[in-house]
């Protein structure tokens, strides 16, 4: 499906001055990704950005830089609906497994095998459901596999006035 919005990111100040980049990610794997492979999280709202970055949990946020994007993606997986992931047979508990025990452990996350899959078939990015505590089902996500700044998978972050800096030297 094609996938044509907004989304929003919160970036550790430290990445801020490279809003499009996934290489944070790509260090250690998350849930979307293992190691080495770049991938960019984003929020479809506000309320579930905060969920996010603070694993539902935080009574507090610690600094963070909120980023609004334009997304105009083809090839995205909409695995948001049951009726979706059964379409393309992924299951939600592979989705939502229990990724970091799984490293822990030294194996391959479940929802591993769901973006190889994906990944081998075409897509660039899929749209999900929002894993953080106290998340509700209209909290999602779009995790992007491919992405830049031209069609068919253009992602452009918004900073009319130039705000963010341009390197990790940059703060004004």
């Amino acid at each position: 499906m094609r996938f044509a919005g907004e989304c929003f990111r919160a970036h550790d100040p430290s990445w801020a001055w490279s809003p499009l980049s996934g290489a944070g990610a790509a260090l250690k794997g998350r849930r979307f990704n293992w190691p080495g492979l770049e991938t960019l999280y984003l929020s479809l709202s506000f309320n579930t950005v905060f969920r996010e970055v603070s694993g539902g949990f935080a009574h507090r946020l610690t600094p963070y830089v909120l980023c609004s994007y334009d997304v105009d993606c083809e090839d995205a997986a909409d695995l948001r609906t049951h009726e979706s992931r059964a379409a393309l047979n992924v299951e939600l508990a592979d989705l939502g497994c229990a990724w970091g025990d799984a490293l822990i452990a030294g194996r391959d996350p479940e929802s591993w095998g769901v973006v190889r899959r994906l990944l081998a078939d075409g897509y660039a990015g899929a749209l999900v459901p929002s894993f953080a505590n106290g998340a509700s089902a209209d909290d999602r996500n779009l995790v992007l596999w491919r992405w830049g700044p031209d069609l068919p998978h253009k992602v452009t972050v918004y900073d009319p006035t130039g705000k963010l800096p341009k390197n990790q030297l940059s703060w004004s």
